[in-house]
């Protein structure tokens, strides 16, 4: 159950202030610009150009609204390809491969193509996007009999939605390349026919430094516990409505929370490394050391939070009495909960990381039609409005957890 604080905090900051915002159009067009210059940036793989420059834009972001921020860096091996494909009767098919899997020779392995269930020297199956480590594809890849695995995957639209490596810094099975939706109806002919395929995962390493984006509003009492507002800022592709979305709401409450007088601090972090295993979140954690349990309560903004097409909202919470916070304050802003991730279970997204370390959480995770999919562009993917929503109703969790 809520306190008498929290829930007055809610209904405060909640449809009255909807109503009597008097420049929601001007917000609005904020939120639009900032996803539409992310999107512009490029493929947001950590550790890359791309990753550095969009680091900069961030952090200009950041001053405008009102805060000072920080580069916080942490090393990693990445993962370029230097090709990735499957080459089949005289077709050749681009893909990526899986990051926390085998790689192979330049040469790489050839073999009679069948279904990852026979005894097949290449498997072949379908996974959709973040399911490498379950399903047909994780028994796979567990039991390693395959020299290597074509993946064909399934997103919500046609074209090659890559997984996540969830497993980066332990990578297992053997070589997965993940193929376009587009190429399925073929594979899956030739692994009738059994046919003779070549699969190459020919990568390189590169030592690099990736950075998280962190601000900090001070508090006026130094002994109370902080709050720690998270969003991831790297991912697959463009990722306009993955990450868009969440950046905006992220910006957001710097705007919202900045002119208060809090008690406690507030401590913001947009980090890198979110497709490979969550690496940004967990340096940023281990820079300090305790403040997953020592923190009044993290504000996670996950993937696809307010995205345009096919959206859905689940709402994932530490314990009962942050779930009604989050639940009645998206409710009061018009938002829908679809689902709610059942307490105690690992949530999605960089609050794994605080649900493992036994901190109090609350996070959104939406749903969009082009999650991973090459075509998560521009700001139309997101439906500006809805972001807004998100915005005033984790303004709301955000003030009852500092007041």
């Amino acid at each position: 159950m809520l306190t008498r604080r929290e829930w007055l905090t809610v209904m405060a900051m909640s449809a009255p202030a909807l109503a009597a915002r008097p420049a929601v159009s001007d917000r609005e067009a904020r939120i639009r610009r900032i996803v539409d210059a992310y999107s512009r940036q490029g493929f947001h793989r950590t550790g890359t150009d791309v990753d550095r420059v969009s680091a900069e834009w961030l952090c200009d972001e950041v001053r405008d609204a009102g805060l000072e921020p920080a580069r916080e860096p942490f090393a990693l091996q990445r993962v370029d390809p230097i090709e990735a494909a499957v080459i089949v009767e005289g077709r050749r098919l681009e893909g990526v491969p899986l990051f926390d899997g085998g790689f192979t020779a330049a040469s790489g392995v050839r073999g009679r193509l069948g279904s990852v269930d026979r005894e097949t020297e290449i498997g072949l199956t379908q996974a959709a996007p973040n399911t490498a480590a379950a399903g047909t594809l994780g028994d796979a890849r567990r039991q390693n009999r395959h020299r290597a695995i074509v993946c064909v995957t399934r997103g919500g639209r046609p074209g090659l939605c890559p997984s996540n490596a969830d497993t980066f810094l332990n990578p297992f099975g053997p070589p997965v390349v993940q193929v376009s939706s587009e190429d399925g109806t073929f594979l899956d002919d030739c692994a009738r026919r059994g046919v003779d395929i070549q699969v190459v995962a020919n990568v390189k390493r590169t030592s690099v430094e990736a950075l998280n984006v962190t601000a900090r509003i001070p508090g006026t009492k130094g002994s109370l516990l902080p709050v720690v507002v998270m969003t991831p800022r790297s991912g697959w592709w463009t990722c306009a409505s993955e990450r868009g979305g969440g950046i905006a709401c992220w910006l957001e409450l710097m705007r919202e929370l900045r002119a208060l007088r809090s008690p406690r601090a507030v401590l913001f972090v947009a980090s890198s490394g979110h497709e490979l295993g969550h690496l940004g979140i967990n340096a940023f954690i281990d820079r300090r050391p305790g403040i997953v349990a020592n923190s009044a309560g993290w504000i996670h903004f996950g993937a696809n939070v307010g995205a345009a097409v096919d959206p859905g909202n689940t709402l994932q919470a530490s314990d009962e009495r942050m779930e009604a916070l989050q639940a009645d304050a998206m409710t009061a802003a018009g938002l829908t909960i679809d689902r709610r991730n059942p307490r105690g279970t690992v949530p999605n997204g960089e609050a794994e990381a605080v649900h493992r370390g036994g901190g109090r959480y609350v996070s959104a995770i939406g749903r969009s039609a082009w999650f991973h999919n090459p075509g998560d562009r521009g700001s139309d993917v997101v439906n500006a409005a809805m972001v807004a929503r998100f915005a005033d109703a984790f303004t709301a969790v955000a003030k009852a957890l500092i007041a």
